[in-house]
């Protein structure tokens, strides 16, 4: 007699939660596509957990998904639902998979996306989780969805500052999402020409800080790009510190959610069709509560609880030698 958890998946659902990050729709239409080469039927669910547990469930096919490959967010919606760790909401959220025949479910979001799904699965219910998070702090994967898209912004914005900084011989501090991660701070930072970086993963002291912009302006330099991941010091204090310790004139720029809009890069394009035909192979062949990742160029699964309880390995090791110092 075949149980519920071996009975074939026959329909699937597909949800964004958490940050919306540019490659999210490319990821959900390359779920919807290739779940229907599998003879899949798919929903999609409207606003994340939320629309999860409130049933807003709308029936999802090849044109639905025509064309938002170019757009960033997430059409699907997303929302935070902090009332989702009660086992009694994700009880009745289950009962709503079950009124519209959900035989498995991808989540699509970061590491609090992760733990709902985790938290379903132990309830019983199929999951498989896709990495989207422009911090790219999550474990299982190298790369998340919406991580190029948001350094590239980065870069764009530094681009722009460089011009008015350059023009007011200042110093311009850009501070950067990540939470506890300095990925952006360091790919943006880099690639926006930045000539100091400051990160959670290296030690950060304000007077070495300091002692560098005043040598270097002393030497010549007439502005200065200093790139700042957010949750280590306020970037305005910082502005005004430094220019009441050297002199020099300096500003903050925020930079914000700007970092998380507009049409996601060609790299998260590919990527999240990557992991999204990915996730749907792992349903097909029946194994759940993984979440899929790349990893040197090549697609890989990791069990959720792995990916939660793991420390994500970042970037910084592999860069921090090219943005220590004032250039």
């Amino acid at each position: 007699m075949e149980t519920s958890e071996n009975l074939p998946v026959k329909r699937i659902g597909v949800l964004t939660s958490g940050g919306d990050a540019p490659g999210m729709n490319a990821a959900v239409r390359s779920i919807v596509r290739a779940a229907i080469d599998e003879g899949f039927e798919v929903f999609g669910i409207k606003d994340g957990f939320l629309g999860l547990h409130q049933d807003r469930f709308v029936s999802l096919d090849r044109a639905c998904v025509n064309d938002i490959i170019t757009r960033g967010g997430t059409f699907l919606g997303t929302a935070r639902f902090t009332a989702f760790k009660e086992e009694s909401i994700r009880a009745e959220a289950i009962e709503n998979l079950k009124k519209h025949k959900i035989d498995a479910l991808i989540t699509i979001g970061g590491d609090g996306t992760y733990t709902g799904a985790l938290r379903l699965h132990e309830m019983g219910v199929k999951c498989i989780g896709v990495p989207a998070s422009i911090d790219n702090d999550v474990h299982g994967t190298e790369y998340s969805i919406g991580f190029d898209t948001a350094s590239n912004n980065i870069m764009q914005n530094m681009d722009r500052l460089r011009d008015t900084s350059s023009s007011h011989h200042r110093v311009t501090i850009v501070e950067v999402m990540g939470r506890h991660c300095g990925d952006l701070a360091v790919i943006g930072g880099i690639a926006g020409g930045a000539d100091y970086i400051i990160t959670p993963e290296a030690e950060f002291k304000k007077e070495s800080l300091f002692s560098k912009v005043s040598q270097a302006f002393a030497s010549g330099k007439r502005h200065a790009l200093i790139c700042l991941c957010e949750n280590i010091i306020n970037a305005e204090t910082l502005a005004s510190e430094l220019e009441c310790t050297t002199g020099i004139e300096c500003r903050a720029t925020v930079l914000g959610h700007i970092q998380r809009g507009g049409s996601p890069s060609a790299m998260d394009r590919v990527l999240a069709s990557q992991l999204g035909f990915y996730a749907v192979k792992l349903i097909a062949a029946g194994e759940y509560g993984k979440c899929v990742g790349i990893e040197n160029n090549r697609l890989i699964a990791t069990d959720i609880v792995e990916a939660i309880n793991t420390p994500k390995k970042t970037k910084v090791t592999d860069y921090i030698h090219l943005s220590s110092k004032i250039s």
